[in-house]
Order: structure tokens, then C-alpha cells, then sequence
């Protein structure tokens, strides 16, 4: 299925924890061989697709799989550029994007300028501080539970999109910097210069409002269309996968990007030159949906929504007024909701199967607010399952001392006096799970 090959886990809703809130997720490696990883099928929830009437999809890192780690290390060029221009340290410069380090989900200490990986309740697995991995005391100095309010949004923020990465690797850049300077004095809460104080904070909110202006400047959306090639991943499935799709049902498009961009993104993606054999003409992109919408401002879209306006295709500029007409074949639409789009498609709610990327955005939004079944794609997932398989010896050797530690305990109960040495079982516990501690 092109980039959509299907693989599917759960995903977890915040507001319960124990509850799975996808049935399907992609891992998408850009088109390995059949029998690969990335190609295999896995479910957690049965869906008969002879009941689904509409697919819609996301573009960016849905559709359109950007290639890793360049994209990041562009990303990360242009955050940095942009925090020199606005007067941070020109040494700056010096660092350079290391794919290694950073991984979507991790979380952002305000207060303190650490980078965490927490489980869904908030227990803290891997602490840094710039590129130093944190260890016991040091640890509790900061936490002394070892655990997080995941819902103080105030203070700590999720950096969960792949587009985040870049910027992930950017606040542990920053850290490091400051930290090793020896012109700035180390504070709990940031770093002191002279009369000048620079919190993790403001320094936070900086790197926040640099990666509004990459995206809202246009920026990073220029650079990759001088690059395609360099940046976005051409799978030539995927034109045949929608056609597949639209001979069977609705097919729709709605991304966050605006019109200029998603046309230069799926004219490369889908405008395959026509074949010599055939004689046919090459297939307009728009052909493959019948529904387009851009600037949809998703979580925003799934809600109360937006202004639903059509686009000048020849200009790329919005036409005045609301659209309230019908559905109009080869039109493209901005803004709009997840109803408006119903509507125009005699649709609704499980009869849809939304495709897209954001766990959040995409996933838990469409499915809590409009009953859309979903289908998360996840290309990090593939390093995880490879890591499991890698290291499924010391997986199986944690699950053997798990069981060897409960024969200690088997026959005892409340009268018991004696506490049977489990020191060894617990230090070997601590070698197996730490081995790897340095990779987030």
C-alpha cells in the first residue's frame, strides 16, 4: 500500500490511560520489500472495511513522508538561524543536527530545562540536561518522586510531532551551550550574564516563537520545494493506492498546509509522466480525491472550525465570502470543519476512515469529537520494534528474574519474619535494564 502500509498498536488516550483510541498505525520506511518490517499488517481492533465509505487523508508525514534525518537537520538549520538573527550567541553556529539523540514524545522542563521520557503516568525514565543523561541523586534533586504532572501544561510541554524533532534537539543544543560557557554563571532556573538573566523559560518561549516563524514565514516550506528530491520521499505506490481506494470509495484530502504548498507536494507525489505504451494523458493530482481542503487548522477543524472559502487555483488567493454550495468536483476548499466535510461528502462518523500522523491532532480529536475510525502513522515505531527484536534477550532475561524474584516470595505471607536476599536478583535487574540508558 505505498507509504500506508498498515501496522497497528495502540494509542493511548491521556484522559484513560488504559484505553485504545486507534485501530490501525503505519510504519512507514518510504517502500522496503514486502516481507519487511514496515510492511507487515498488525491490528488491535477488528474494522470491515465493507463498512467504511470515505478515506481521508493528512498530508505532511502522511502522504508526503519526508526523509530523515535531512528534513530534521533543515529544520534545525533554520530554528537555529533564526535564534542568531534574533541575538542569541553566534557559537551557535557550531552545532550541527545529530540524529541520535532526540525522539517524538519526549517532554520539555520549563522550569528546570530538562528533556524527559515519562511513561503515560508520568514516571520519569530518562532525564537529561543539554546532552548530560541525569542518574539517581541528581535525578531526585529535581524530582523527588520521580514523577511528573503530565496535565501542568504551564510548565511542561509534549513534544510530540515529528516536526518537533528538530527543535527537541535544540533545546538540549541551547542547554549545553549555556551550561559550558564560562561567561554565564549556572542558575537552578536558568543562566545569569551580568545584569542579564536568561531563564529556560524565555528561553523556551524563544525557541516557540523561532518555530512559528520557519513555518509562518514560509521558510522551510521553500526550502523543501527548491529540494524535493533531497527531502520528500517519492513512492510511486502511492498514486496507485488512491486510485485503488477511489474505485471503492470517497476519497478526501485535508491538511494544515496551504494551497501553494500541498500543489507543489502532490504534483511531485502523484503527476507520474504518462506512459508511452498508453498514450494517456498525465493524471491532474486532484483527480485522485474528490474533496481537497486546505488551511485547515486542525485540532481547530475537528471543532468548531473555520471559515469555509474556495481557493483561485491560478492565484493561490482565497475567493470572498462562505462557500455553501454543493460539492464541487476539481475545487479546491480552505478551511472548513470535520462537518462541512460530511456534509459535502454524505458521510458521517464511523463510516469514515481518517489517515494522519498527529496522535493528538489527527487521531484523538477525529475519534473523540466525530467517531471517525482512525489510522495513525508512525515511521519512529519501526527503531522501537527493531530495538525489541535486537534486544528481545535481555527482554526475556528481565521476564526470567521477574519470575525467579517471585519464587522467593511465593509462600510467604503477613506472619512471615524473614526477608529473603533478593540483592543480587535486584542489582542484575539494574545491569539488564540499564545497559542501554544513554539512548533515549
Amino acid at each position: 500500500m505505498g507509504s500506508l502500509a498498515a501496522e497497528a498498536v495502540g494509542i493511548m488516550d491521556p484522559e484513560n490511560p488504559t484505553k485504545l483510541e486507534t485501530e490501525a498505525v503505519h510504519l512507514s520506511d518510504g517502500g522496503s520489500a514486502r516481507n519487511h518490517l514496515p510492511n507487515r499488517v498488525f491490528v488491535n481492533r477488528s474494522l470491515n472495511l465493507e463498512n467504511i465509505k470515505c478515506y481521508g487523508f493528512d498530508m505532511d508525514y502522511t502522504l508526503a513522508i519526508y526523509k530523515s534525518p535531512e528534513y530534521e537537520a533543515l529544520g534545525f538549520e533554520l530554528l537555529r538561524d533564526r535564534l542568531v538573527s534574533i541575538g542569541y550567541p553566534h557559537e551557535l553556529l557550531r552545532y550541527d543536527y545529530d540524529p541520535e539523540f532526540p525522539t517524538r514524545g519526549l517532554v520539555y522542563d520549563t522550569m528546570y530545562g530538562n528533556l524527559l521520557k515519562v511513561d503515560s503516568h508520568g514516571n520519569i525514565l530518562v532525564c537529561t540536561h543539554g546532552f548530560s543523561h541525569l542518574k539517581g541523586d541528581d535525578i531526585h534533586n529535581y524530582y523527588p518522586n520521580l514523577f511528573i504532572q503530565r496535565d501542568d501544561t504551564e510548565r511542561f510541554y509534549i513534544l510530540n510531532t515529528l516536526f518537533n524533532l528538530s527543535e527537541t534537539y535544540l533545546y538540549a543544543c541551547l542547554v549545553d551551550f549555556f551550561t559550558s560557557c564560562t561567561r554565564y554563571k549556572n542558575c537552578t532556573q536558568g543562566f545569569q550574564h551580568g545584569d542579564l538573566f536568561m531563564s529556560f523559560r524565555s528561553m523556551f518561549q524563544d525557541v516557540r516563537d523561532a518555530m512559528d516563524y520557519v513555518h509562518d514565514s514560509g521558510s522551510l516550506k521553500d526550502r523543501t520545494i527548491k529540494a524535493l528530491e533531497m527531502y520528500v520521499v517519492k513512492d510511486p505506490r502511492i498514486p496507485v493506492l488512491l486510485s485503488r481506494v477511489k474505485e471503492v470509495a470517497k476519497v478526501f484530502l485535508a491538511t494544515n498546509s496551504d494551497y501553494s504548498y500541498t500543489d507543489a507536494i502532490m504534483k511531485y507525489l502523484l503527476e507520474v509522466p504518462a506512459s508511452v505504451k498508453s498514450g494517456a494523458p498525465k493524471r491532474a493530482w486532484r483527480s485522485f480525491f474528490d474533496l481537497v481542503v486546505v488551511d485547515t487548522r486542525k485540532p481547530l477543524f475537528f471543532g468548531e472550525g473555520t471559515v469555509l472559502r474556495q481557493v483561485d487555483t491560478l492565484t493561490g488567493k482565497l475567493r470572498m465570502g462562505t462557500y455553501t454550495g454543493d460539492l464541487q468536483h476539481g475545487t479546491i476548499y480552505s478551511g472548513g470543519s470535520s462537518d462541512v466535510v460530511c456534509d459535502l461528502l454524505d458521510v458521517r462518523g464511523k463510516e469514515i476512515l481518517y489517515v494522519g500522523d498527529h496522535i493528538f491532532t489527527d487521531i484523538l480529536k477525529s475519534k473523540k469529537r466525530q467517531g471517525w475510525r482512525t489510522f495513525l502513522v508512525a515511521p519512529d515505531l519501526i527503531k522501537e520494534l527493531q530495538v525489541w527484536t535486537d534486544k528481545r534477550y535481555l527482554f526475556e532475561e528481565l521476564k526470567g528474574l521477574d519470575v525467579y524474584l517471585a519464587e522467593f516470595y511465593k509462600h510467604l505471607d503477613s506472619g512471615s519474619h524473614e526477608r529473603p536476599d533478593i540483592s543480587a536478583i535486584q542489582t542484575r535487574m539494574k545491569m539488564v535494564t540499564y545497559l542501554d540508558q544513554y539512548v533515549l
